[in-house]
Parts: C-alpha cells; structure tokens; sequence
C-alpha cells in the first residue's frame, strides 16, 4: 500500500499544477465582461485582442481641447499602466461597428456606433494627427474623420487614451 500511494500522488500533484497553468494562461485575471474580440477589466480598460490595443473603458468625460487631450492622455495611470496616448485615426476606425449601437448622453438622440464596454459621452474623439493649429478627430455616430482647429469647444470633443496592449 505504501509503494503505490507514492505515484498516485505524483500524479495528484502533476494534474494540479496543470490545471493552475491552463487556468492561469487562458483566463484573464480581473475579466468582467466579453464583447465578441474584447475583454473588459476591472481595473477601467479594455482589451481589443483583434488589433492587441488596451483602451480606457470610458472617455475623459468633459469637453477638451486637443493640447489638453495630449496632456490627459500623457498623464493617464488607469491600470497601472503608464503609457497611455493619443489614438490614430485608424486605431479610431478599428474601433468603430455599424451593427452595435448605444445612445449617446450627449442629448442629440444619435448613437454610437462601438462596442458597449467602451463608453463614450459623445461621438467625437480626438486622434493623434495634428498639424500646427489643427488636429482630427473621429466620429462615431458614422464613422468619418474631421479636422477642427486644436482649441475648438463647439464640437463636444472628448478623449480616449490607448496604449499597446500586451
């Protein structure tokens, strides 16, 4: 009895540790909800596995020039991570998917056009291109790009920082 109890432990031991390793590689710690190809966090990001971009769950809040949505972005620490920038225009289309809509709470009954676990105020982010007075921006009731003088207030111009995600 004592001999094969040796082995059969052996054996309990390996499938443990084997379990605890395709756990730990397939699951993601702090998962809150799925969306098709993306992973909501708990600690306020949002994984596109599609493009490997994290974003933040959830837009700056508050109209913004586009210097203070550098600076905002420059200065982002959701999730610990501290490389957090400006999205391109194309990052900003990868994002965008006629077939899902929300509301917008901008109070202009349009929708949004992206997946639920980012939330956006509005529907218009800044991106990274920018010129000497002018910068971009992507719309996300139709999926067009613009180009708004950096200091502007009239469009409800909103941020959404994005770092490289793995």
């Amino acid at each position: 009895m004592k001999k094969s109890l040796g082995p059969i432990l052996v054996i309990v031991a390996v499938a443990i540790l084997a379990g605890t390793f395709f756990t730990a590689k397939f699951s993601t710690a702090g998962e809150k909800a799925r969306d098709g190809r993306f992973i909501a966090d708990d600690n306020g990001t949002v994984l596109d596995t599609k493009t490997n971009l994290m974003w933040a769950a959830k837009d700056g809040g508050n109209f913004i020039t586009w210097l203070e949505a550098k600076y905002y972005c420059d200065n982002y620490r959701v999730g610990g991570y501290t490389d957090w920038r400006l999205p391109t225009l194309k990052e900003l289309a990868a994002l965008y998917d006629e077939t899902k809509s929300y509301a917008s709470d901008c109070g202009d009954g349009k929708d949004l056009h992206l997946t639920e676990l980012i939330r956006l105020r509005c529907g218009w982010i800044w991106s990274a291109k920018a010129g000497l007075s002018d910068a971009y921006y992507f719309l996300f009731y139709d999926g067009t790009d613009h180009r708004v003088s950096m200091t502007d207030f009239s469009y409800n111009l909103h941020v959404l920082p994005v770092r490289s995600g793995k």
